[in-house]
Parts: structure tokens; C-alpha cells; sequence
């Protein structure tokens, strides 16, 4: 197999068929102005010389590109790498080109990123919604790129959505636990500028409890098990019991080895749950109860959403994705019955 350095250019199939550079473009993209006998010779000299034509320079050639921008919060975390995976597999079956561009959890990242996407000329986009509203997004539409936002409800002419549909969920949980076993206060914790997933789910929270009339604490929390860890540490050598509902499941293991290196039991001393859970709620053990939706499956349908409202076929601009509670063995299992 030849290494890069020696692929074959279009300038050598142009010089070898004695042709101009325009010409053998012509043939690649199947333009006119080109008779019969030279493009056959060009075919000819392409096939003798086995050259593969360039995607982005065929894409500027027919004047369309086949890159899209994704934009999200951050690839560090499981469930974003699982959605870029999604998009990923979607993107290389319909041979297409991803531009990626983070925003770290910042409206005002965000706001740069969709400048970003905009100045990059991509043919469309998906983000993933955690700090952008309607104008935001609205912004980057004006410029007649397609758009499909993943986590938030916004929709147009060129704007399709995949909604992530935890609220239901979580509150019928809450309602289960306080009606039917109650033996622990449930505790949420509060990620300072963790986006609005978060924030739909700490507002669950109080509203269901505070419906059912029934206690509950809203503490703040490190996104970071290290620092998790250390601080429920040494938070448990005064407090000896509760159930705490944490964002990832990766702070929600952090909250559960704090108790049990504190000599407390799981889930008979404390309880613990993760609102976003992913591979770490079932290898860790006790193994973690947690909210699931597939994340792999959400970024197939927002690609696949996409390329339909790309070539002006997508009918349905609204998908959701509703999340399953998962019990395991992190809480009192009475609680799935």
C-alpha cells in the first residue's frame, strides 16, 4: 500500500493524459464540456495510475460540501462520547465529513461555537443544547444552514429537535420512593453551571417532593469524583444515612465509596442514584440505579434527521427520547415493584 507522500495528485493524472487541471475535474465530477474520447482518456490514466479523487475537493468543485458541525458540551464526559459515537456510525454510512467544536458547559462558548460553525461553511449542523436558547439557535438558521438541536424543543424551516425526556421519569420515581418506602431523605445535588438538563431535573425535584409534601435537601456538589469523594468523605463522619441523586454516575459511584470507606452500608445506610447513567452504573458494584436513554441511538436519529431536513424530506421535525429508571443495587429494590 502506498504511503501518503507517494498517493497519486491530480495534477500528475492531468499531466500524464495531457490534459488540463480543469478538464480532469470535469471528468471526476461528471461536468460537460468534455468529448467523449478525452474523458475517456482521462478515465483511462485515473484508472492506470489507481488516483482517488479528494472528498473536499470534489465538494468544492460541485460546490457542496459534506461536512457538518457538531457541537457539545464536552467529549470527556461518557454519555457525549456515546451521542458523538451515534453520529459518528450514521455520518461514515452516508460518507460524510464531522467538524467537531466544544463548549465546556458556557453560554458564551456556546455563542463562539455557533460563530464558528457558521464561518466554517458546513452544511449543517446538531448540537447539543445545553445552554443555547431559541435566538442563539435562530442565528445560525439565518444563514440557511440546517440545524438539529438535541436536548431542547426548537423548531423552523430549517430546525428539527430530539428532545431528552427525563422529567417523567424522575418524578414518577420520586413519588414511588416517598409512597412506598421513604426510609431515607432524598438529597439532589446541585451541579453549579451544569446546563439545563440539570436544571430540569433539580426542578423536578422540588416541585414533585414539595406536592407530595415531604422533605427533602438540595446540596451543592463538585462536577469532579475526586473532589466528591473528599468531601462526602468527610461528610459521612457526621451524617450516617440518606439517599442522594447525583447527575453522572460517575459522581454517584464518588458519593457511595465516600460511604462505605466511611463504614456505612449500600443501600441499607445510604442510597444513591445517577440521572445520567452509562457503562459505569453496571460495572462498578454495588452496582449504580440510574436514568437511561441510549445516547448512541440519539445521535444515529439526530444525523439521520439531519441529512433528511439537508435534502428538505424530513416531515416529523420532532423526536423524543423518554428515559427508563434502572434499578439496581445502589437502592432498596422494593422500589421497582
Amino acid at each position: 500500500m502506498k504511503n501518503l507522500k507517494d498517493r497519486v495528485t491530480i495534477y500528475q493524472v492531468a499531466q500524464a493524459a495531457d490534459v488540463s487541471l480543469a478538464t480532469v475535474s470535469r471528468v471526476i465530477n461528471k461536468q460537460g464540456n468534455v468529448t467523449e474520447a478525452t474523458r475517456k482518456k482521462v478515465e483511462d490514466t485515473i484508472a492506470r495510475l489507481g488516483y482517488k479523487p479528494s472528498g473536499l475537493a470534489q465538494a468544492l468543485a460541485t460546490n457542496k460540501t459534506t461536512n457538518i458541525g457538531i457541537v457539545i458540551p464536552s467529549a470527556n464526559y461518557v454519555y457525549i462520547s456515546n451521542f458523538l459515537n451515534g453520529i459518528t456510525l450514521a455520518a461514515k454510512d452516508k460518507g460524510l465529513t464531522l467538524t467537531l467544536f466544544t463548549t465546556s458547559h458556557s453560554h458564551e462558548e456556546a455563542l463562539t461555537a455557533m460563530e464558528k460553525v457558521i464561518s466554517s461553511h458546513v452544511d449543517g449542523a446538531i448540537v447539543f443544547d445545553d445552554e443555547l436558547d431559541a435566538d442563539d439557535v435562530a442565528k445560525i438558521t439565518s444563514y440557511n444552514v440546517p440545524i438539529i438541536v438535541v436536548n431542547n424543543r426548537i423548531t423552523g424551516d430549517r430546525i428539527g429537535c430530539v428532545e431528552l425526556k427525563y422529567q417523567d421519569a424522575f418524578s414518577a420515581m420520586i413519588r414511588d420512593y416517598q409512597e412506598k418506602i421513604a426510609k431515607h431523605d432524598l438529597t439532589f445535588l446541585h451541579v453549579h453551571n451544569c446546563g439545563r438538563l440539570l436544571a430540569r431535573c433539580e426542578k423536578t425535584f422540588v416541585n414533585t417532593n414539595e406536592q407530595l409534601n415531604k422533605p427533602y435537601k438540595v446540596i451543592n456538589c463538585d462536577d469532579s469524583y475526586t473532589r466528591t469523594y473528599n468531601e462526602f468523605r468527610e461528610f459521612f463522619q457526621t451524617n450516617r444515612s440518606g439517599f442522594f441523586i447525583a447527575y453522572r454516575d460517575s459522581i454517584a459511584i464518588a458519593v457511595m465509596n465516600a460511604a462505605i470507606d466511611a463504614g456505612l452500608r449500600v443501600p441499607e445506610d445510604v442510597e444513591v442514584m445517577a440521572l445520567v447513567g452509562t457503562k459505569y452504573s453496571f460495572i462498578t458494584r454495588p452496582t449504580i440505579t440510574s436514568m437511561s436513554i441510549d445516547m448512541a441511538e440519539v445521535g444515529k436519529r439526530a444525523m439521520y434527521m439531519l441529512i433528511d431536513l439537508m435534502n428538505h424530506e424530513l416531515r416529523d421535525k420532532v423526536n423524543h427520547f423518554d428515559a427508563q429508571l434502572v434499578t439496581r443495587n445502589s437502592t432498596l429494590h422494593e422500589m421497582s415493584k
